[in-house]
């Protein structure tokens, strides 16, 4: 598993594929932060906190996540070497943890501009230093379990189908479905009581916990239900193509 993990994060930074998703990443954040007048503008804000920048990394992982993981499965299938990596000493577990782990990590390395944003707002705040740090942490938490959720979520999209872009498409209508789709069906009050599980099927329900500060072990384990779900999922669909 180590070495295919090895070998999959060689191609994502070997090549352009990962720099240019985390500079895409950097410029929209910087640019919603710091330059455009709207509600994220930290300036605009007035406080000196990074919680405008943990409402909108969600939506731009949404998009950006089944980028990643469209070609891990589908690309593979694709050119044929998914076949030659059944031939080889290697669990599909293997396979599929390998290029899960991979695409995490890359959705993690993007985080890594928030530091800047971080030290920015520091400086900024009066007195020096003056930030809701267990808000961060748990805000910080709660997006490493999102990019988890959503990198399962296509990791599911792209064992399913053989084109990437269709993959791309699935992954990131499933990431939409349960980000915001759930929630905001909720929010119409059609089922009555059911509507309390169905808002707490998405995503966002159980992150806004998080970017209180609030880390609660149901939540937690909400996420990694999710990506084990998923992950079991790919498993049964890769099965198949063997």
């Amino acid at each position: 598993m180590f070495a295919l993990l090895k070998k999959e994060l060689w191609g994502y930074f070997g090549s352009w594929n990962a720099w240019i998703i985390m500079a895409l990443f950097s410029i929209v954040s910087s640019l919603f932060l710091f330059f455009f007048d709207n509600n994220f503008n930290i300036f605009n804000i007035g406080t000196a906190s990074l919680q405008s920048f943990f409402v909108l990394a969600p939506w731009i992982f949404m998009f950006i996540m089944p980028a990643i993981c469209m070609k891990s499965i589908a690309e593979e299938e694709q050119n044929g070497t998914l076949y030659w990596l059944f031939s080889q000493p290697l669990k599909i577990s293997d396979i599929l943890m390998g290029k899960y782990l991979a695409c995490v990590l890359v959705g993690i390395f993007c985080l890594l501009p928030s530091l800047v944003y971080f030290y920015t707002v520091y400086t900024l705040s009066v007195p020096k230093g003056n930030l809701d740090l267990g808000m961060i942490r748990g805000s910080y938490l709660g997006i490493f379990l999102l990019i988890g959720g959503f990198c399962a979520l296509g990791i599911l999209a792209s064992s399913v189908v053989k084109n990437q872009v269709l993959a791309y498409l699935i992954g990131l209508f499933l990431n939409f479905i349960f980000w915001f789709g759930w929630d905001q069906l909720a929010s119409y009050q059609l089922m009555g009581k059911a509507d309390y599980f169905i808002q707490n099927v998405g995503f966002s329900h159980h992150f806004t916990s998080f970017s209180r500060g609030v880390i609660d072990s149901k939540d937690v384990f909400y996420f990694l239900l999710i990506i084990i779900l998923c992950l079991v999922g790919s498993h049964f669909f890769i099965q198949k193509k063997k």
